[in-house]
């Protein structure tokens, strides 16, 4: 037994000596620091998904130990991405909200299950009922019962109090507490609870109560302050095979719910302080009890309304905390949550039982390679064996996208050739209005309808059968959708469907009054 064993340690021993030494010093390395390759998977993972900026940070056990940029901060200029860029941080502002109204309640100020309308006497949802019982909680957690709604505020010139007023026009898509749907609007109405508590607006109250104590000295709150900045980051769109720089999207309507701007650096120690149970330096930002009311699982999220991460991840349970979305990852509980806006990603991820953190910021619109650096940092910590995430993530959102191609090309066939507008194009030009949408102007210019929905928000109306049109926005990244016209028994169009809106036209309105 003993010769078997001195023959086993001299066989090993050849081995080492004869393994490349570049080897050995790579899986020293490894050894010491689970992430020592990170910077090299980082930028091949940047090239891999034609991202122009990225930027990454990783805390683990109260110490910052990975950050870096990647690439540029727009195509066609040199001035590349650091640790200080500025890019739009869009729904990982959500909890720095949920955080606010957590000052707010050590404080004594609200309670987390006060009724929304104790606060806000004015506040309004279509359903008696709801806007009764409706509470904070219920804001932060995306179950008041309402659909999307952000055609309230996406490139539209309604100011943030016109968007909560509107508000009350958006049919109910649920009862109260019994589903869950991602929403910006009612984050929006946590930020005016912020005002109205603490006496001081939103972007205010983040600037003073959370930036300046947890050292983030390069964060903004608006569009605007980001502006005024050098160091920033420009959005980008793929449009088929090839990037391209696009405009910002102002999410400042809806700032509470994802108009923050910062560095990677700064986010870091934002990410250093959740994982600190709300502490800068031991001194407490909020107390234990409301930490942890902080990240606690509030309501399940559905499969619709969770990541397509899923599919790989597999995880037994998916829940919303206060800005937070969760879920089992290799036996521990993740708290993480993107942000998207026009051109621009983030996403933060968090394990606190192992104290660490990931934190990715880019500029290409939904470039999923977050979701890639995140996992591939956790497997490192929690030794799971080494994943290539960013090939897997790359075949998995190519996939959707192939999908939805071909999905777009199914109902292009379903079209009926051959058919033509009712009307001459210029007798379907005029106003059209709805409560929730607002006004919407049709004109015929150069020969073409051009449809209006805001200042920013202009597109050409292509007919596509019949009475409807396809809708093309001059921001090609926004896409298309239809707009069908009813035709009135006097034989002018009466109604505008546009996406699913009812709009009615005004001017006739206007001349049945007359009559």
């Amino acid at each position: 037994m003993l010769n078997r064993r001195a023959a086993l340690v001299g066989l090993l021993s050849a081995f080492t000596l004869s393994a490349p030494r570049s080897r050995l010093v790579a899986q020293s390395r490894l050894a010491r620091d689970p992430i020592a390759d990170l910077d090299t998977y980082t930028a091949k993972a940047v090239a891999d998904w034609k991202v122009p900026g990225l930027a990454i940070a990783v805390v683990k056990d109260g110490r910052i130990v990975f950050a870096k940029g990647y690439g540029i901060r727009e195509l066609g200029k040199a001035a590349p991405v650091d640790t200080q860029t500025l890019f739009a941080i869009g729904s990982t502002t959500k909890a720095m909200t949920a955080a606010s109204i957590g000052m707010l309640v050590d404080e004594g100020k609200l309670r987390w299950d006060d009724r929304v309308t104790r606060i806000l006497p004015s506040f309004q949802l279509a359903d008696p009922y709801t806007t009764r019982e409706l509470t904070v909680r219920d804001l932060l957690t995306h179950r008041a019962g309402l659909g999307n709604a952000d055609v309230l505020w996406y490139r539209t010139d309604n100011s943030p109090e016109e968007v909560v007023r509107r508000v009350r026009f958006a049919e109910p898509a649920y009862s109260l507490r019994s589903s869950f749907i991602y929403q910006n609007i009612m984050y929006a109405v946590a930020g005016q609870i912020v005002a109205a508590a603490s006496g001081m607006p939103w972007e205010q109250f983040v600037r003073t109560r959370i930036f300046s104590p947890v050292g983030m000295p390069n964060t903004v709150p608006l569009l605007d302050s980001a502006r005024r900045r050098t160091n920033v980051a420009t959005p980008h769109y793929r449009v088929g095979d090839t990037v391209r720089v696009i405009g910002n999207a102002s999410v400042d309507a809806v700032a509470s719910a994802g108009a923050v701007w910062a560095s990677v650096a700064d986010m870091a120690r934002w990410a250093r302080f959740v994982l600190d149970s709300g502490r800068v330096d031991g001194r407490r930002l909020l107390k234990p009890d409301t930490y942890s009311e902080w990240l606690k699982p509030e309501v399940m999220v559905t499969p619709a309304e969770f990541y397509p991460t899923a599919r790989l991840t597999k995880p037994h349970w998916m829940t919303y905390a206060f800005g937070w979305f969760q879920e089992d990852y290799s036996g521990r509980m993740v708290d993480f949550h993107t942000g998207s806006i026009d051109g621009m990603v983030a996403i933060i991820g968090l394990i606190p039982d192992e104290r660490l953190g990931v934190y990715v910021l880019a500029n290409l619109d939904h470039a999923e390679v977050r979701h890639a650096l995140m996992y591939r940092v956790f497997d490192a910590y929690l030794g799971n064996p080494p994943r290539d995430w960013s090939g897997e993530l790359l075949k998995l959102y190519g996939g959707i996208r192939a999908a939805a191609d071909s999905t777009r090309r199914r109902a292009e066939a379903r079209r009926i050739p051959n058919t033509h507008p009712s009307l001459a194009l210029d007798q379907y030009a005029g106003a059209y209005a709805d409560s929730l949408v607002g006004d919407v102007t049709v004109s015929l210019e150069n020969g073409k309808l051009r449809l209006r929905a805001s200042s920013t928000h202009v597109g050409t109306l292509e007919h596509w059968e019949y009475d409807t049109f396809r809708l093309r926005w001059d921001n090609s990244w926004e896409g298309t959708q239809f707009a069908t016209f009813t035709i009135g028994r006097d034989g002018v169009p009466s109604r505008l469907d546009l996406g699913g809106a009812m709009l009615r036209r005004v001017e006739r309105q206007r001349a049945s009054a007359q009559r």
